[in-house]
């Protein structure tokens, strides 16, 4: 068995997990997500807690096991708590703000680069004298979350010479050693 797909994933309160065909709809005070399961993977829905089986032990059967597990925990987790994730702009003259939901990046280009962010996602841009520029996203869409701030970092990636770009907030950047003087 995966030892992630055998796991059963426990209902919190205030969530309700429903399954019509092959969709398994999760909903809760965050929102409603809902995710398609294919490839033969049976989801029970029984009290306050969600199992999974697989109907053999093929190679995709025991990927798919897994990686639907994954995804309706992660589904879970979102509905009730949310999901965040916090970018730190590090560079002089490096700046974030925004209009509602347009995102406004200066990254050392010529001009601003300036981002729609969907309506599920809350936008806050924090500025503090002293200290890097933060933009974090908030949630409910784990996967919604990661694609928008993976688009963020890549406009302009840490370098690894002086450490500067959009990073993770707690991301660490190996430094490379310059160019050696000539003797």
């Amino acid at each position: 068995m995966s030892r992630i797909g055998k796991s059963p994933i426990n209902i919190p309160s205030g969530v309700t997990v429903s399954i019509k065909e092959s969709v398994v709809t999760v909903e809760g005070k965050g929102g409603t997500l809902n995710q398609n399961i294919t490839d033969g993977i049976e989801v029970q829905v029984l009290e306050d807690v969600v199992t999974l089986s697989r109907p053999s032990d093929s190679k995709s059967h025991r990927a798919s096991h897994g990686l639907y597990r994954s995804l309706i925990s992660n589904m879970i987790v979102g509905v009730s708590d949310g999901w965040t994730k916090r970018l730190e702009l590090v560079g002089v003259g490096y700046r974030a703000s925004n209009r509602g939901q347009i995102l406004d990046l200066a990254l050392g280009f010529s001009h601003n680069i300036s981002m729609q962010i969907p309506s599920e996602v809350k936008l806050t841009t924090i500025s503090e004298k002293g200290k890097n520029p933060l933009v974090e996203l908030t949630s409910f869409d784990k996967q919604l979350v990661g694609m928008i701030a993976s688009k963020i970092r890549s406009f302009r990636k840490p370098e690894p010479y002086k450490g500067k770009g959009v990073r993770y907030v707690g991301e660490i950047v190996r430094k490379k050693a310059g160019k050696s003087a000539a003797k």
